[in-house]
């Protein structure tokens, strides 16, 4: 499942409503990957007061489906989940979520590192952060 939100994201309620929602998966996985991605306050040496994330809705669902479903086909998962914050952030704030099931750690581990750097890399996010300075547009796909 995939989801890009404006609301704030508790990514621990994230995955217990996900598996509640997925009474299929219940004794299958003996592993849960998850990654949270969270706002810092700090980027390239310059302290960070707040940051805006925009994407055009259509192109950003196509390429993270697009992702899951190589993730998928790649390592033995049950299930995947990506949920991607977008508009107004701030410090400490969760950004994403990535969380992926799956019988053995290795698949789930291997498969959860992918998704978050090919998300990283390929979903068409744009960052704007506010420093004290002012505003500065981030190069897409900045780590």
């Amino acid at each position: 499942m995939i989801r890009v939100s404006e609301q704030p994201l508790d990514p621990w309620r994230e995955i217990v409503v996900h598996q509640d929602a997925h009474p299929e998966l219940a004794g299958r996985y003996g592993a849960t990957a998850v990654f949270v991605g969270t706002m810092r306050n700090l980027n390239e040496g310059v302290a960070v007061e707040a940051m805006t994330l925009e994407h055009y809705p259509a192109m950003t669902g196509r390429e993270l489906e697009r992702i899951c479903d190589e993730a998928m086909r790649r390592w033995d998962l049950f299930d995947a989940l990506v949920v991607h914050r977008v508009g107004p952030l701030q410090p400490d704030d969760p950004i994403v979520l990535v969380a992926v099931w799956s019988a053995h750690r290795d698949a789930a581990f291997a498969a959860c590192r992918h998704l978050i750097d090919e998300l990283k890399t390929r979903a068409p996010f744009w960052k704007k952060e506010r420093t004290s300075g002012g505003e500065r547009w981030l190069e897409p796909g900045k780590k």
